[in-house]
């Protein structure tokens, strides 16, 4: 399991659905909700776990620490998610590119995760 701490729930949900991910609406008065991946890694969005629980808790400033991942099909896909993310006016920090691995795309979630959309054989489920 993914778990994310986002400062705002509907937002996340908005751009995680815009990428693809079918993510449930939260239920009830619950602060997350949590999407299973067809590869059987969950990705949960909470707005309240490490930041009600660690008291040292700090969202970082700037910078990132990790890249979430996610295999979209082939190098088209990665274009038109890319794209699709763009006009919705998420963040792009790299364009669809030939990298020495994947082709791949990277854009910031609304929390500043950054987001990897490739379509690297090698990410394939299965």
């Amino acid at each position: 399991m993914v778990v994310l701490e986002v400062r705002d729930l509907d937002a996340s949900v908005r751009f995680y659905r815009q990428l693809g991910l079918d993510v449930p609406d939260p239920i009830g008065d619950r602060p997350l909700t949590v999407h299973r991946m067809g590869s059987g890694v969950s990705l949960l969005l909470t707005t309240s776990f490490a930041s009600r629980y660690d008291p040292a808790f700090e969202r970082p400033i700037s910078g990132y620490q990790q890249l979430l991942e996610f295999y979209v099909g082939e190098d088209a896909a990665v274009r038109s998610v890319w794209a699709s993310l763009i006009d919705a006016g998420y963040r792009g920090r790299m364009p669809p590119t030939k990298t020495s691995g994947p082709f791949a795309a990277m854009i910031d979630d609304p929390d500043g995760n950054v987001v990897l959309i490739t379509s690297d054989e090698a990410a394939r489920p299965g």
